[in-house]
């Protein structure tokens, strides 16, 4: 089953093609294919509000739990953290409390 994830963040501002070449540099080597990934967006809203869209092949939970273990995806991490930071930092304790939680989703096949 197909699943999907939306994080939402802070960027710093201007710094969009710099987490992009991130990003990109990233998604040229095995890691999305060992994870699942089947598609990445990236948004930016206002200046500072950053939208990630990742979906899945399979489960998105599993996905991310075998990805926190990864040296690559830590380095990916560590390389974003000046970049991008918790839209709340007061409540944020994991990247999990980042996600957007889906209230409705509709496609074609739905009709």
């Amino acid at each position: 089953m197909a699943d999907r994830i939306l994080i939402v963040a802070r960027m710093a501002p201007g710094k969009a093609e710099e987490v992009a070449d991130l990003f990109g540099a990233s998604d040229r080597t095995s890691l999305p294919a060992d994870l699942g990934v089947t598609r990445r967006e990236l948004f930016h809203y206002q200046g500072d509000l950053y939208f990630h869209l990742v979906e899945f092949a399979g489960d998105a939970d599993r996905a991310m739990a075998e990805a926190r273990v990864r040296e690559d995806f830590q380095k990916l991490c560590a390389d974003l953290d000046p970049l991008i930071s918790p839209y709340d930092p007061a409540t944020w304790r994991s990247p999990a409390d980042a996600a957007a939680t889906s209230f409705y989703r509709w496609t074609p096949q739905d009709a």
